[in-house]
């Protein structure tokens, strides 16, 4: 089976673009030299000006200015950046020492908050609604006089629904308070405007539209405090030590050119309609909000039946799908996401993340959705809890 048409974990890891590749290859083979200033050789002008154009390339559609964006190793070590950056940066005081984060949010925002605790950090979790969203007022109340930041993501990275991220960057505006965006799962398919959105700080990375593994960056608003969390040389700003992956830079800045608005349409017509076919598998129900959701997820329970075994029974077919975020392909552990949004332990196991992307067809979708509901069905006969419950009404 051609694995182009039966992937549909995007979110996780999408396929590389050929056409990424082919912008990434004269920087490895041609233009190889660590980025020097314009005093130096020729081959290192030549990468720190390739460098400079990408990062100039991916802050415009921020609406940000190119001095503004940090390049990482992800999105991971982006949003450590971000929230230890900002708490090292006020330590000297001591005054700032409150976190407020969503209870759903990915793990590198929550386990950073957890680290911090053990610091001397006081956190606040938020709860969210049966759709997974925060509520602006809810963070309005959570505010102290020693906030130090509040950190809220574009996206949810299991069940797609947008958070009200412009809202609550204003809400944290009026405070004085910082905000900063998880939007590795929203950038450039959610539009993230940082000129008209008083946002401070924001994760983002390709791994989801066909770029690199292994790069991401942090938006820093001009004028915001932060210290770095390595130490070593005085690269990205003296705010991310080490030379730069200037190849992996500019697959980043060509992955972000080439998912255009019309191809983010043809995304989320095609998770309409998965949603539609899964969603007619008696016992099923969305996980996310039915319309402020990403145009690249559908996230679908079925009850009487496990995630991890309709996954299995599919990657035998040959498919691929996902459970939970990526972060719980290793872990049997329920949702925190889901259950968060209210679900139980039932709902969170037999969740399955279908996430879209380039190189997925109106054919593949349906071809999946036929799959799952004959998979589906095949579990719950062999299921003590869905014998007899295969025909039944919806949830």
């Amino acid at each position: 089976m051609d694995p182009n048409t039966t992937y549909f974990d995007n979110w996780a890891a999408s396929r590389l673009d050929e056409r990424v590749l082919e912008a990434m290859k004269p920087l490895w083979f041609d233009r190889y030299a660590v980025a020097t200033s314009e005093f130096g050789y020729s081959l290192g002008i030549e990468a720190r000006d390739a460098l400079e154009a990408a990062r100039g390339s991916i802050a415009e559609t921020l609406k940000a200015d190119r001095s503004e964006l940090v390049f990482t190793s992800g999105s991971t070590e982006a949003s450590n950046l971000a929230i230890q950056g900002v708490w090292r940066a006020s330590r000297v005081p001591q005054e700032k020492t409150h976190l407020v984060v969503s209870a759903v949010e990915d793990f590198p925002v929550l386990h950073v908050a957890r680290a911090l605790e053990h610091e001397g950090v006081s956190v606040t979790y938020l709860p969210v609604d049966e759709d997974g969203r925060v509520d602006p007022e809810m963070v309005r109340r959570s505010l102290r006089e020693n906030t130090l930041l509040v950190s809220i993501q574009a996206v949810n990275q299991e069940i797609g629904s947008l958070q009200p991220i412009e809202t609550i960057a204003e809400v944290c505006r009026e405070a004085g308070v910082l905000f900063h965006t998880d939007a590795s799962y929203a950038h450039p398919r959610v539009p993230i405007d940082v000129a008209s959105m008083p946002i401070d700080l924001a994760t983002i990375s390709p791994h989801r539209i066909h770029g690199p593994k292994g790069i991401g960056a942090l938006y820093v608003r001009e004028g915001t405090s932060l210290r770095k969390v390595l130490e070593g040389g005085f690269q990205e700003q003296n705010l991310r030590p080490g030379s730069e992956d200037i190849a992996s830079a500019v697959g980043f800045a060509t992955a972000v050119d080439l998912a255009n608005e019309e191809e983010t349409e043809h995304l989320r017509s095609l998770r309409d309609q998965a949603m539609e076919l899964l969603l007619s598998v008696p016992h099923s129900r969305l996980n996310g909000h039915p319309r402020m959701r990403a145009p690249d997820n559908a996230n679908i329970s079925f009850r009487f039946v496990e995630g991890e075994s309709l996954l299995l029974h599919l990657d035998m077919r040959g498919i691929a799908v996902s459970t939970g975020s990526a972060c719980f392909s290793r872990s049997l552990e329920a949702s925190h996401v889901i259950l968060a949004a209210g679900g139980d332990h039932e709902r969170a196991h037999g969740s399955v993340r279908v996430t879209l992307g380039r190189f997925n067809t109106a054919a593949a979708v349906a071809a999946l959705a036929e799959s799952i509901g004959d998979v589906v069905s095949e579990l719950r006969r062999i299921s003590p809890l869905g014998k007899g419950n295969d025909d039944a009404d919806s949830l």
